[in-house]
């Protein structure tokens, strides 16, 4: 709301998005009387021509003991594509995601990461595949300090010498290599977690809840780089609940639900569709198509140029 109400030069911060609604009254009276203004933000149709399929579940079922968690759930994920995954707690992202890398195998239906199952793979060879950052980011961290876990990935995928190392300060430059990683905040390992598993550049990235505990540089940088790594082709799945990453990043939103696909289309369109999922910025400015602080800018631009 502070970026919104800076970006429309509003006197006051709207400190709700009731406030904002009313401040932006003036500002959606004004899109809607010159609609050109929003013809960048129509929902585009499905390409015809989509990234190779990198990844592929085919009606998997998964259980913890006799309690099933994913009932058949059918996903196909293609190159470039940034994927927004998102449900309630305990609705199957999580299990969807650790399935997906071979943690957890189905006992039925199939799971293929660029043709093969990731349960398969030896170490080296999944992580050049397929890279999981879980909630819990110290479960990937057993070295006695930063240093040495950049060092123990750069040998364990065939990196070269700081590799990991110079992905880190580019997420976190304030962590001392020196440091154990249990000492780290919570933000920082995450960070450090991150490093180790995009060090390794794989050609499909799993996150579960990324931006916990990020503040706001740190996430504006994970955006950058993830975005980077969506544009040379690298596949992204993102379980957030998060809706601002998601209207941020995503370019295709799945909603998952006791164990299931329920919806899977455009981010535009998915997240507007109900008001669980909606940005801030798109309740502020609802009915317009506008869901990040970017689109308002460039809404504003394109009234600025109109005759």
């Amino acid at each position: 709301m502070v970026e919104l109400g800076r970006q429309a030069g509003w006197d006051e911060i709207a400190l709700s998005v009731r406030d904002a609604r009313r401040s932006a009254d003036a500002l959606r009276q004004r899109f809607t009387d010159q609609p050109s203004s929003l013809s960048s933000f129509t929902v585009p149709e499905p390409s015809s021509e989509p990234g190779d399929c990198v990844l592929a579940l085919k009606d998997v079922r998964v259980a913890y003991g006799r309690r099933e968690v994913l009932h058949g759930l059918s996903l196909q994920l293609h190159a470039g594509e940034v994927v927004a995954v998102m449900g309630r707690n305990g609705a199957g992202k999580s299990t969807m995601l650790s399935t997906m890398v071979g943690l957890r195998t189905p006992f039925k239906g199939t799971v293929r990461v660029l043709g093969v199952d990731p349960a398969t793979l030896k170490p080296q060879d999944l992580v050049a595949r397929v890279g999981l950052v879980p909630q819990q980011a110290g479960d990937l961290l057993y070295a006695e300090s930063v240093d040495l876990e950049c060092r123990q990935t750069d040998r364990d995928a065939g990196l070269g010498p700081g590799t990991t190392a110079a992905m880190l300060t580019t997420l976190a430059p304030w962590i001392k290599a020196s440091s154990h990683p249990s000492d780290l905040s919570e933000g920082s390992r995450l960070a450090l977690a991150l490093a180790v598993v995009l060090a390794p550049d794989p050609a499909v990235l799993l996150l579960d809840e990324p931006t916990r505990g990020l503040d706001y540089q740190a996430k504006q940088h994970l955006i950058e780089i993830l975005a980077n790594a969506a544009q040379r082709g690298r596949t992204i799945v993102l379980a957030t609940h998060d809706v601002e990453l998601a209207a941020e990043l995503s370019t295709r939103t799945v909603i998952v639900a006791d164990g299931e696909v329920v919806a899977d289309g455009p981010t535009r369109r998915i997240i507007t569709s109900s008001p669980m999922f909606a940005p801030q910025i798109a309740k502020a400015m609802s009915p317009l198509p506008l869901l990040t602080v970017a689109d308002v800018a460039i809404a504003m631009s394109a009234l600025s140029d109109l005759p």
